[in-house]
């Protein structure tokens, strides 16, 4: 008896033990991985953003602040979606055999993306140079640097996108969430020793070499680990087919990214500088908190892809399910976390800078809701319906600018956060709608309620 109960207990060990190591190298295990790359990263930019906050003052900081959002917005949408379509067309090409078209995609996306990175920045030089005030102030010499810093930036973002396609997590995210940073850090401390003065034109300076030893080290990874599971052979390019799906995913990317930042911008054109980085100070901060989102997505994203070309439904719903409730509590737990370390997170940016607090509570409050929603965005973009998750977008970047530009003249910097908290509460709900009309997938923690709602 003593024997059997043994073989029994053991049995039932050993079958925890594999579920603990199936969770560890799976999709939870790969989330957790990016989680705490990005975690050591926010560690390093909070720090360096604190360093430039206490070295640069309240304008210089701002004007740094307003441009590293440009580079942001212009530099994610410059992949022209290739950076997501890697991670939807690269696993189910390789799942078919279809070797020749993911050679194809590899060396054409990114021709295409410094292309049109190159003639992003050219252009946008074009239209500051055309707008005139802004040459002639103090953006003038930060603006013509980070022009050499968007190209940079768009083949890094490429480069995540395809180490994501093939589960590389660590690869994807350490390079420019970790590297940069440091190199970002380490480069702005040594400027200001060696006599630099600290002022936002050092900062981008600093910020377009670390970007590019960042992008430099990465590809160089990148292209050595896929030599070792791609064969040399022809190439297949089926542009038709890649535009028809990134193109959509390119413009969701673009709204997507300004729905990021269209806060930041609205205050640079409605509030002094000094306001603009009290304002970014508190959003560095709660980057803690969105980073739980940003290491499900890079996790789980390409796996969507591949579980739904397989046929596996029983399995993708079982994906989608574990990924909305360990996005909702991780996000939870980050974001009571945050606020309670708030007064000193905040306090180190500078006395001033506490003021900050309300504006970094509803901030994170709004994050915490929208998780409820699930990963409605990620089957949009991954299984197709990547036109409707652009319009919803669009259609939600249109409504935190109005929110933002009817809330800042009347409640200043909290209209700004009151504004984004709700337009982003609102992106969850309508793109959970939407998976569940495209795909029939319910992507909320309670799915139960979102039927309802839905019927």
């Amino acid at each position: 008896m003593s024997i059997a109960t043994d073989r029994i207990a053991g049995s039932a060990l050993g079958i925890k033990l594999a579920r603990l190591r199936a969770l560890r190298t799976g999709a939870a295990g790969a989330a957790i991985d990016v989680f705490a790359i990005r975690i050591a990263a926010a560690g390093f930019a909070y720090i360096a953003q604190v360093m430039m906050a206490r070295l640069m003052g309240g304008t210089e900081y701002g004007i740094f602040a307003a441009i590293w959002v440009w580079i942001a917005i212009l530099g994610h949408s410059a992949t022209l979606g290739l950076s997501q379509g890697a991670c939807r067309f690269l696993p189910a090409d390789q799942a078919r055999g279809d070797l020749a078209q993911v050679r194809g995609f590899l060396i054409g996306g990114a021709l295409v993306t410094g292309a049109c990175a190159v003639v992003v920045a050219a252009v946008g030089l074009l239209l500051v140079w055309l707008q005139g005030s802004l040459l002639a102030g103090a953006y003038a010499a930060p603006l013509l640097v980070a022009a050499l810093v968007l190209p940079l930036f768009a083949m890094q973002d490429y480069c995540e996108g395809v180490a994501r396609s093939q589960n590389w997590a660590v690869l994807a995210i350490a390079p420019p969430y970790l590297l940069r940073q440091g190199l970002i850090m380490a480069a702005m401390l040594a400027a200001i020793g060696l006599g630099a003065p600290a002022e936002a034109l050092v900062a981008v300076a600093c910020t377009l070499m670390a970007t590019g030893i960042a992008v430099s080290v990465q590809a160089f990874r990148l292209v050595m680990r896929l030599r070792t599971i791609l064969p040399a052979g022809r190439r297949s390019y089926d542009w038709r087919r890649w535009f028809g799906a990134c193109l959509p995913i390119a413009a969701s990317d673009l709204a997507s990214a300004g729905f990021n930042f269209v806060d930041v911008v609205a205050l640079s054109l409605l509030m002094p500088p000094a306001t603009v980085g009290l304002y970014f100070a508190a959003t560095r901060i709660q980057q803690f908190v969105v980073f739980v989102h940003f290491a499900a997505t890079a996790a789980t994203a390409q796996r969507f892809t591949a579980t739904h070309a397989a046929g596996d439904r029983a399995g993708l719903a079982r994906l989608v399910r574990l990924q909305a409730q360990l996005t909702l509590g991780a996000t939870a737990l980050i974001g009571l976390c945050v606020i309670a370390a708030a007064p000193l997170l905040l306090g180190l940016f500078g006395p001033e800078f506490r003021d900050s607090l309300p504006i970094l509570a509803i901030l994170v409050a709004g994050s915490i809701a929208a998780s409820v929603f699930g990963p409605g965005e990620d089957l949009l973009n991954m299984l197709g319906g990547e036109r409707l998750c652009a319009v919803v977008t669009v259609a939600m970047l249109g409504l935190a600018g109005a929110l933002c530009f009817a809330l800042i003249p009347w409640l200043g910097v909290v209209g700004a956060a009151i504004a984004m908290a709700t337009a982003t509460v609102t992106r969850g709900f309508a793109m959970a709608l939407c998976a569940r009309a495209v795909h029939g997938l319910a992507t909320p923690v309670y799915a139960g309620w979102l039927g309802k709602v839905a019927r």
